[in-house]
């Protein structure tokens, strides 16, 4: 008895810790991920500030600057991934996920910005060249430092996506599309580079044209990023493929005679489901508590980290109030 009660005393303690240890290696792939695209960036900026002042490029020089911001969601992202991954306390129960969707709901702001300063500067530089303005001609170093900027961008695009993935961290998966957005933003760059250094005056047009037309694919994939990230943060249901699947495995377990109830949600990476389940009148707590569990393992296997609420309910016989999920 007096060890059933220092257990009692300790296991919500216990419980924390090992919460705790699940985040601690996620959490320090997630920092190694974000520290390697900051230094990353922070180099192109400079690269490309020097290459735009040196080599006569305005193109890449504006696209250097539009890199600084680059460097402002690198340290936006690494500061809401170390909070997240202090995990669940006593004042944060749920754990902090939600600062990583709040990243990605950030990010996805920085980006609409970015897409409409690229479309305005764009449409002036056309509007600038169809009344018969000549672009200045970049000198060849602009063409190397482009293809540099974009091999490097697009790596990070794919080791970030890759961390991301593998840690199910909403705010790494749109932290990769940045980097996605921000390499096409440079090939744009560059397909005018080239054609103002290979075709001609009258082809320098290009650069901005292609400008344009790289904003309106940023605005598409800053929407891709922030429709979710918004429903999160309001707590729109998990999608009905997930709540057919937990229906089919709450149905399925030995002893449930039928759930309602059904509440789920998702907090960072973390799945949240509450419900109601019957069983039979006569059962002991601990039987309960047996169903209880399987439940929660089946969830687990099925939908990866999850954290469930499960109230016990007697069966009293089928009725308008005992359906499987109402």
């Amino acid at each position: 008895m007096q060890l059933c009660a220092v257990l009692s005393k300790f296991a919500p303690q216990t419980v924390l810790m090992m919460n705790n240890d699940l985040h601690n290696s996620r959490n320090h792939q997630e920092k190694q991920c974000t520290l390697v695209g900051m230094t990353s960036d922070v180099s192109l900026s400079v690269l490309k500030i020097a290459t735009g002042i040196i080599g006569h490029s305005s193109a890449i020089l504006a696209d250097g600057i539009h890199s600084i911001s680059d460097t402002v969601t690198d340290a936006l992202v690494y500061a809401m991934v170390r909070l997240s991954g202090k995990g669940v306390d006593e004042r944060y129960r749920y754990g902090r996920g939600k600062y990583e969707t709040l990243a990605a709901f950030l990010i996805s702001i920085i980006l609409v910005v970015v897409a409409i300063g690229l479309m305005t500067e764009g449409l002036q530089d056309v509007w600038s060249a169809l009344h018969g303005n000549t672009l200045e001609r970049p000198h060849n170093i602009a063409l190397v430092v482009g293809i540099i900027a974009i091999i490097v961008k697009e790596g990070l695009y794919q080791y970030t996506r890759f961390t991301g993935r593998k840690t199910g961290s909403p705010a790494l998966k749109a932290y990769a599309w940045h980097h996605r957005a921000d390499a096409l933003s440079t090939a744009a760059t560059l397909m005018g580079v080239a054609g103002a250094m290979f075709l001609g005056e009258t082809w320098r047009i290009l650069d901005p044209l292609a400008a344009v037309a790289v904003s309106l694919l940023i605005l598409v994939l800053a929407y891709r990023m922030g429709r979710p990230a918004v429903e999160e943060l309001l707590e729109v249901s998990l999608p009905q493929e997930e709540q057919n699947k937990i229906a089919d495995i709450v149905n399925g377990t030995d002893g449930v005679k039928a759930f309602h109830n059904l509440r789920t949600r998702r907090n960072g990476n973390l799945r949240v489901v509450d419900m109601h389940i019957k069983v039979d009148g006569e059962l002991s707590v601990t039987q309960s508590h047996d169903i209880t569990r399987a439940i929660e393992q089946q969830l687990s296997d099925a939908l990866g980290d999850v954290m469930t609420n499960i109230h016990v309910e007697p069966y009293h016989g089928h009725n308008h109030c005992e359906k499987n999920n109402s």
